[in-house]
């Protein structure tokens, strides 16, 4: 494994570990100061869109515990390191608070890792189950 993969690998390591224990000032440290962080999908998943600096992808974050519960499951299924980029496919069980319902967020998340920061965030999810999951 090269210098370099062993960086993205670490920095990928660190961000699931301080995403699971809710550690966001830990979280956002590991973000360059702009990014290319997209999360496509359905207006009515309320984290979608794109996002460039550190406040808001500090937004992006917050959002998560105020409209869903914990993950009910998480289970990373995969894990690809070439280089500077990582692509991780994973699956979660969470429930909306507004709605009570359930839905199986099945993603893969393409994250690229320059000097020890993340520049890249791009993740990609079923959002029409999502959106589902949040209509009334």
């Amino acid at each position: 494994m090269t210098t370099e993969q062993q960086s993205t690998q670490a920095v990928l390591d660190s961000f699931f570990e301080k995403f699971g224990a809710g550690d966001l000032p830990g979280l956002l440290d590991l973000f360059a100061e702009r990014v290319d962080f997209r999360v496509l999908g359905s207006p009515d998943v309320p984290w979608t869109g794109a996002r460039t600096t550190k406040p808001e992808i500090s937004e992006f974050f917050q959002i998560f515990p105020k409209v869903l519960t914990g993950p009910e499951s998480f289970a990373l299924n995969a894990r690809l390191i070439d280089g500077e980029h990582a692509v991780v496919t994973a699956e979660a069980v969470f429930g909306v608070l507004s709605t009570g319902k359930k839905f199986t967020n099945t993603y893969a998340l393409h994250v690229t890792v320059e000097n020890g920061h993340i520049t890249r965030y791009h993740m990609y999810e079923d959002s029409y189950a999502i959106a589902e999951a949040f209509a009334e």
